[in-house]
C-alpha cells in the first residue's frame, strides 16, 4: 500500500498475482462462471485485442468498435452474503490480466471512503481514488477498481433517508463512472453488492454487465466438503447427508452460502474435536443444528 492511501483502498496489487491464482483455485464454482462471464468483461478492457481482432477479420476497423468503447466499463456482482462476489472479482481481474498478458493493477475500495461525515469529505475521497486508478491507467496497463459494499456509496437518491451528502457521494460516483470511458478501456470498475435493488438507478443503467450469485447448489456444496474435509475419512453417505442438510430442503429451510459453510460451520464442528480428538460426523451434524444460514437478502426489484 502506497503512503496516503490508506483512507482510500484496502490493498493494491500487481496483476498477475499467484495469491490470487491460488484463490481462483479453491473458489468453488469459478471455473464454470469465469468461462460464462469473461468474454464479456474482456470487451470492456481489452481495446487493443478488439482493434486487431477488427483488422483480422475485417481488414478495417469496423464502426461496431466505437459502440463498445462507448459504453461503461462497469459490471455489477450481486447476491447474497457469503456466495463469493468480492473473491470472484478479484479472482477474475488477476485470470483476464494474465489472459491479456499486460502489466495491471487491482485496486479495492476502502470502506473508509465513506469519511467520517464532514461536509465533501466522502466525494473528496472517491475523487481521489479515481485519480490514483486513472493514473495507474498508463499506455500499457490496465486499472480493475473492485468497489465491496457498493450499496454504501451507491444507494439510490431518491427516498427519505438519503442524506445530501450520501446524494453528492452518488453523484461524484456516477461522475467518476462516466470519466472512466476516456482511458478506452483501459479502466474496468465492479461493483459488488448484497442489495442490487437498493443501488441507484444511474448506476444500474451504466452497468454494461451484470451478474448474479445465487448460494452453492448441490453440486457446488458437496464439491465444498469434498475439498475441505479432505483427510478427514468421511464416507461418501456422510457428504451426502451434509450436502442434504446444509441445502434449502434441510433443517433450516434455506442453503448455506459458501461462506457460512466454510468460515462458521466447518470451523464449529472443529472446535468440538480440538484439541483432544478427530473430528468426527456427529460433530459436523451438532454443528450444522447450531449455525444457521446466513438470512436471505431482499430479491432485486423489477427494474425497467
Amino acid at each position: 500500500m502506497k503512503e496516503g492511501n490508506a483512507a482510500l483502498f484496502e490493498f493494491e496489487i500487481p496483476l498477475p498475482d499467484a495469491r490470487l491464482k491460488d484463490q481462483a483455485e479453491r473458489l468453488v464454482g469459478f471455473k464454470a462462471r469465469y468461462d460464462r462471464m469473461h468474454q464479456d468483461l474482456r470487451l470492456l478492457i481489452d481495446k487493443e485485442g478488439l482493434e486487431n481482432w477488427s483488422k483480422k477479420n475485417y481488414h478495417v476497423r469496423i464502426p461496431l468498435l466505437d459502440a463498445l468503447l462507448d459504453r461503461y466499463p462497469l459490471a455489477i456482482f450481486h447476491g447474497d452474503v457469503g456466495t463469493g462476489k468480492t473473491a470472484t472479482a478479484e479472482a477474475a481481474s488477476n485470470r483476464i490480466a494474465k489472459e491479456l498478458g499486460k502489466e495491471a493493477m487491482l485496486f479495492k475500495l476502502s470502506t473508509r471512503v465513506r469519511g467520517s461525515g464532514n461536509v465533501g469529505e466522502m466525494s473528496t475521497l472517491i475523487n481521489q481514488a479515481f485519480e490514483i486508478v486513472g493514473k495507474e491507467a498508463g499506455k500499457a496497463r490496465l486499472s480493475f477498481l473492485i468497489i465491496d459494499e457498493a450499496d454504501s456509496l451507491a444507494a439510490s437518491r431518491s427516498g427519505n433517508q438519503s442524506h445530501h451528502e450520501d446524494k453528492v457521494a452518488v453523484n461524484t460516483l456516477i461522475q467518476k463512472i462516466d470519466d472512466v470511458r476516456r482511458f478506452n478501456g483501459r479502466v474496468l470498475v465492479i461493483l459488488c453488492t448484497n442489495r442490487y435493488e437498493a443501488l441507484d438507478p444511474a448506476i444500474v443503467r451504466r452497468a454494461a454487465y451484470v451478474e448474479e450469485f445465487q448460494r452453492p447448489d448441490d453440486n457446488e456444496r458437496r464439491e465444498i466438503f469434498n475439498l475441505d474435509c479432505q483427510g478427514l475419512g468421511l464416507s461418501e453417505a456422510t457428504i451426502e447427508e451434509l450436502v442434504k442438510l446444509t441445502g434449502p430442503h434441510g433443517p433450516h429451510k434455506l442453503g448455506y452460502t459458501f461462506s457460512d459453510i466454510r468460515t462458521r460451520l466447518l470451523p464449529e464442528a472443529l472446535a468440538q474435536a480440538y484439541p483432544t480428538r478427530k473430528l468426527n460426523h456427529a460433530d459436523l451434524i451438532e454443528a450444522i443444528s447450531r449455525v444457521a444460514p446466513s438470512p436471505a437478502m431482499k430479491s432485486p426489484e423489477a427494474r425497467a
